[in-house]
């Protein structure tokens, strides 16, 4: 594909250097439907990147956009702050009747605010005042947010770092498989919990991933995630699961947790759950934890009613005929295992690991500046793809869960080839 030159000046005179993803993909894009992207000169992109997972039902999907415009034409309520509206009553009612009640979950459901790391603060500040202690136990390569309370427990050196302050009452634990096998599970974690001497106050709370997204694609068996929630039982702490990244089906189940058999006290719900990029976020509870008292957490834009309008539209599109969904994006996880284990065996020298779940894969080099060179390339062939890990070791795929068959066959051959041409 021929790239001209893009006018990205004003972007580099006047935007911030913070910005990320355009240094990654330096064009300027216009317009985009399903999996496709295209730029302000014409050029197509397939993208494999779905908003970092907030897109799970593509770019400007024609069901949910219907719904969007439908509202918007009769002057439907865009801001609510908590107030009671129609759309958040329709979203309430489905999400009870179709994800909810389904799955024997028992949940008091809170709008924390438009984001992801909104709400993880609420589930912190929730899980402190219900057990009255400060400490959070969060695991390596964790990844839960950008401000200081997320930022807490999250493992990134680099992003801690933009802090500027000491982040206090986190305790780093090792994630599943961090001594490659060779220390039993919980065993240091446990040992320090029973040990007087050993110097960690008594946590209120375990946040865990149970597939670390930014961390590197790193995917926690079943059992362990299970022993975690007995431990936590056990040891009078709530366990906490941050969903943000990799529920709304993007593992294959509507909740990633569900596979494992577990019912967390507390979840944290973002990113896809509005099915449309709109900014919307739940934290979901147990309802013996619901103390909090009238406004003790708010936030002006929690009440996004556009996004409670296209989040209604999906899950009764995508989630109220049961696990058709579910299906459909296990089968597609299976063509992109095969695909990426045809990769590995092309390149045995130097590709370490293929992991993932559902729709969420990785791929490890033992170059570990590789990744990043993978990626550049496949931007140049027409595909999106970002790269994970704390030293951006991991090509990460997240394509969206209605990619057809045929898409995903595209961009995996591109991503061969990328591979091929970056050795």
């Amino acid at each position: 594909m021929t790239i001209t030159q893009p006018d990205l000046s004003v972007f580099e005179t006047l935007e911030s250097e913070v910005r990320s993803y355009c240094r990654g993909w330096p064009t300027v894009f216009d317009r985009a439907h399903g999996s496709r992207m295209y730029d302000e000169d014409g050029h197509e992109y397939l993208d494999f990147f779905a908003g970092a997972g907030s897109l799970n039902y593509g770019h400007n999907n024609p069901v949910l956009k219907r719904a969007l415009i439908d509202y918007l034409e009769r002057d439907g309520v865009t801001h609510g702050l908590d107030m009671s509206t129609t759309a958040k009553r329709a979203f309430l009612e489905s999400f009870q009747n179709w994800i909810l009640r389904p799955r024997d979950l028992p949940y008091k459901v809170m709008f924390p605010g438009p984001t992801g790391t909104n709400a993880v603060e609420s589930a912190l500040k929730l899980a402190r005042k219900v057990k009255g202690r400060e400490a959070i136990v969060s695991f390596t390569n964790a990844f839960h947010g950008m401000s200081l309370g997320s930022l807490a427990v999250t493992g990134n050196a680099f992003k801690r770092a933009g802090a500027g302050v000491p982040l206090v009452h986190g305790t780093p634990m090792p994630f599943d498989n961090y001594f490659d096998g060779q220390v039993p599970d919980f065993l240091w974690f446990e040992r320090i919990l029973e040990d007087q001497g050993s110097g960690l106050n008594k946590p209120a709370a375990v946040i865990v991933e149970t597939v670390q997204g930014e961390g590197g694609i790193n995917v926690a068996r079943p059992e362990w995630l299970r022993a975690l929630a007995d431990l936590c039982e056990r040891q009078d702490m709530l366990l906490i699961v941050d969903d943000i990244q990799m529920g709304c089906g993007r593992t294959g189940a509507f909740f990633s947790f569900e596979e494992a058999g577990i019912t967390p006290d507390i979840v944290t719900v973002s990113k896809s759950i509005s099915g449309y990029g709109l900014p919307m976020a739940l934290t979901l509870f147990k309802p013996e934890l619901d103390v909090w008292e009238p406004g003790e957490h708010n936030g002006t834009f929690r009440g996004n009613n556009p996004a409670f309008v296209t989040a209604t539209a999906t899950l009764e599109a995508y989630w109220a005929d049961g696990a058709a969904m579910e299906k459909q994006t296990r089968k597609r996880g299976e063509q992109v295992e095969q695909a990426l284990a045809a990769i590995a065996e092309e390149n045995a020298d130097e590709v370490k690991e293929y992991r993932g779940r559902g729709l969420v894969w990785g791929m490890e080099f033992h170059d570990r500046s590789r990744a990043e060179r993978v990626a550049r390339r496949a931007f140049e062939l027409g595909l999106l793809i970002e790269t994970s890990g704390p030293e951006s070791e991991v090509v990460k795929l997240l394509p969206a869960l209605t990619i057809t068959p045929d898409e995903l066959d595209e961009g995996l051959t591109t991503l061969a080839r990328s591979v091929r041409e970056t050795a």
